[in-house]
């Protein structure tokens, strides 16, 4: 397992929980900002993600999202991630959000960088985050969306093992037209299988 310097200091990762074998995922820093700005002008995928048109980015924005995200305060709604490679490189940024502890569902934000897309660095970031919502937050649900047309999402989803629940129909205006959403939901006992887990149930 690659090892880096973090902090002036070696950090051995063999042990660590956020990774895999491609991808690590660590907390968001606020000298991500300019990562955060640049994403912003990938209208494309910032309307699959947003389902909108945004704005313009400013530096300001940029810099208060990072700064707002960077301590996983879970009183804001969404618990951010930046995503790194092997090599060390930012490649994307993954969120744990809508958690309802009560009925133990929850949702996954997602966007890879677009020199990093196609390598399956979303897949593994969101299985990261799957086992960390189920084995840890005693969550039981994951569920979320694709705008209709984003097939990259959407057989992503399928890959992970989610299971297509639904349309919600013509619910997003955006390109001049009503769009739909298309359902997916994956639960706790659906990951085991696909991933070929055996709960220890002396636990």
């Amino acid at each position: 397992m690659n090892e880096w310097r973090d902090d002036m200091r070696e950090i051995d990762y063999s042990q660590y929980f956020w990774q895999d074998d491609k991808v690590r995922l660590r907390a968001l820093r606020e000298e991500d900002w300019e990562d955060h700005y640049y994403n912003r002008f990938d209208t494309p995928a910032r309307r699959l993600l947003e389902c909108a048109v945004e704005l313009p980015p400013t530096h300001v924005e940029a810099k208060n999202f990072t700064e707002n995200f960077s301590d996983f305060s879970l009183g804001k709604g969404r618990i951010m991630f930046t995503i790194v490679n092997m090599d060390g490189e930012n490649v994307g940024g993954v969120n744990l959000n809508s958690i309802d502890e009560r009925n133990g569902t929850f949702s996954i934000g997602i966007q890879i960088d677009r020199d990093h897309r196609g390598k399956g660095y979303g897949t593994r970031a969101v299985r990261i985050l799957l086992n960390y919502a189920f084995f840890e937050r005693r969550l039981n649900k994951f569920n979320d969306y694709v705008l209709e047309g984003n097939e990259p999402s959407a057989a992503m989803m399928r890959k992970l093992g989610c299971v297509q629940e639904g349309v919600r129909r013509q619910v997003i205006y955006t390109e001049g037209r009503y769009q739909d959403l298309i359902l997916f939901g994956l639960t706790k006992d659906e990951f085991m299988e696909k991933e070929g887990l055996v709960l220890n149930k002396s636990l």
